[in-house]
């Protein structure tokens, strides 16, 4: 069987400067799934032309606007970059210039020109969970995400405030305090039949 072998990180976004190349329905796609989860994102685009609910998009969250053909000046500055242009060849060479200065490229539906995918998110509060198709099926990650929207609890997040507090009067060495917290939250995982043990 074959395996994903992606590590998932979550980035802090809103210390990391990022570019989005093209102005179309995917770029506005793009930023609309970036800004859902990172609200206080730093970004910037570059395209000859913008749809309608991509320019109020950026104006609402202040994102840069820059009206014009990709050119490598600006990538200067810029840690992670997704290009979203129907122009192959353009998303290609934005992938190469990238490469050659070790920034994070993502070519939307294009896997091999890809450092990184962008997959389905689930966040309710502090909880954020992250899926990965290894850009193999983004209607499978879709559905997951949406599954799992149905299956975590609106009131995870003041589980997790609550634990974080306890985890604060917990005595002992780090292996102590896991150990405890460990016995304590077992019970969000128990599976089927296990539940009376």
């Amino acid at each position: 069987m074959e395996r994903n072998e992606l590590y998932p990180i979550f980035l802090k976004v809103n210390n990391l400067k990022v570019l989005i190349v093209g102005g179309g329905n995917v770029a506005e796609e793009k930023l609309t799934f970036l800004l859902k989860s990172s609200p206080n994102a730093q970004v910037e685009m570059i395209s000859p032309m913008y749809r309608e609910g991509t320019v109020k998009l950026a104006q609402k969250h202040g994102v840069k606007i820059h009206d014009g053909k990709y050119r490598t000046k600006y990538l200067k500055g810029k840690h992670i970059v997704v290009a979203t242009t129907d122009v192959p060849k353009v998303n290609e060479k934005v992938y190469a210039d990238c490469r050659k200065r070790s920034i994070l490229v993502n070519v939307a539906d294009n896997p091999p020109f890809c450092d990184f995918y962008m997959g389905g998110i689930v966040t309710k509060g502090n909880v954020k969970v992250a899926i990965s198709t290894n850009g193999k099926s983004p209607t499978t990650a879709k559905r997951l995400r949406q599954f799992f929207e149905d299956v975590i609890p609106e009131n995870v997040d003041d589980l997790v405030k609550n634990l974080n507090e306890y985890r604060k009067t917990i005595k002992g060495d780090f292996e102590e305090k896991v150990e405890t917290l460990n016995e304590f939250t077992k019970g969000l995982v128990s599976k089927k039949g296990q539940d009376e043990n």
